[in-house]
């Protein structure tokens, strides 16, 4: 079914002199739980655009999806080292992101960033860090060092819940050695497959989702964590989940809106970008999966819990940023990720 919009909706917010057609449902394909259903409730009220929301659980899901011609979605979103690759890979296309109402409202700093530094292709989601949590009833320690997520003591063997992503996992572990994020030296890879491989008895099993229910229950007493998933966490189900700040440091992400090169609603694809680009708006889907965002304003719509919360603080340790990786550093964190996981 096609729907025709005139120019009262797209004028205002796409600043469009003439009437847009497009057809009438928005395909999102977007991390687990990352999505507010309240936004998209107003979302569909305002605009008329039904959105139906399929998940994934890493950015190499995603990538893989686009690469074998997947044309199901209108916005997708990657982190940002994965938005350079999918834009070497032609997987996603140029949209006049400047040209959006609600651009201004993008904090300067966030502005033409690295990894899209004409600002032709990716709006500003949400950021934030990875690390570890913990149950802090249940662990004696304080996870002041990495060393205790990678050589866990006796009370953690069994119950360690690692990512489920070779992207994330070597990264951290990278971290943890003081190397070259997307090393492209054999050494190092051997380094870190051999700590990875000294981590793989503790486990108990590899999985980017569930984390802070299987904290909650008490089934794993560590586990990866992203800091919004962890306050989350805290808050709605166990105020014994801690995050971790460990003195090696923390992983910086940040995540982009994107439209794939065989998306087939375009406009509508417009008009959500520049709607979550609104502070009210992204500061709903900020409370609900409780990471910061690039957009100006939004703090004041902020839940009273999300100021101060421990996880969303500055940390005094150490932020290193994922970066994309040359196909050779690329395929060495898949090898390592092969020979682990077999």
């Amino acid at each position: 079914m096609i729907k025709t919009v005139k120019t009262g909706l797209l004028a205002v917010v796409m600043g469009l002199t003439s009437s847009v057609v497009f057809a009438e449902t928005l395909h999102v394909y977007n991390w687990t739980d990352y999505t507010a259903p309240d936004l998209i409730t107003k979302f569909e009220a305002e605009t008329g655009i039904k959105v139906v929301v399929d998940t994934f659980d890493s950015n190499e899901t995603l990538l893989a999806k686009l690469q074998t011609g997947a044309t199901g979605y209108d916005v997708v979103f990657p982190s940002q080292h994965f938005v350079e690759i999918l834009i070497k890979e032609d997987l996603i296309q140029k949209i006049n992101i400047k040209g959006m109402s609600n651009y201004k409202n993008v904090v300067a700093k966030f502005q033409n960033p690295p990894w899209d530094p004409a600002q032709e292709y990716s709006v500003p989601w949400h950021w934030g860090s990875a690390s570890v949590q913990y149950r802090s009833d249940l662990y004696d320690g304080k996870l002041e060092s990495l060393k205790e997520f990678f050589e866990p003591s006796d009370q953690v063997k069994g119950r360690l819940q690692v990512f489920k992503s070779a992207d994330e996992v070597v990264t951290i572990a990278s971290l943890y050695l003081d190397i070259p994020f997307c090393t492209e030296d054999p050494q190092d890879a051997k380094r870190i497959l051999e700590v990875l491989k000294g981590q793989k008895d503790a486990v108990l099993l590899y999985a980017s989702e569930s984390m802070t229910d299987r904290l909650a229950n008490g089934e794993v007493i560590m586990a990866s964590a992203w800091n919004g998933d962890t306050m989350k966490g805290r808050l709605e189900v166990n105020e014994n989940i801690v995050y971790a700040f460990p003195k090696e440091g923390v992983v910086g992400w940040f995540d982009s809106i994107v439209v794939p090169t065989g998306a087939s609603n375009v406009e509508a694809a417009k008009v959500f970008m520049n709607f979550m680009m609104d502070p009210e708006n992204i500061a709903i889907n900020a409370n609900f999966a409780r990471y910061a965002t690039a957009i100006v304003g939004a703090e004041a719509f902020f839940n009273e819990d999300m100021i101060g919360a421990p996880e969303l603080a500055t940390p005094t340790v150490p932020v290193k940023f994922g970066k994309s990786c040359t196909l050779k550093g690329q395929k060495l964190i898949e090898r390592i990720w092969t020979q682990l996981l077999k």
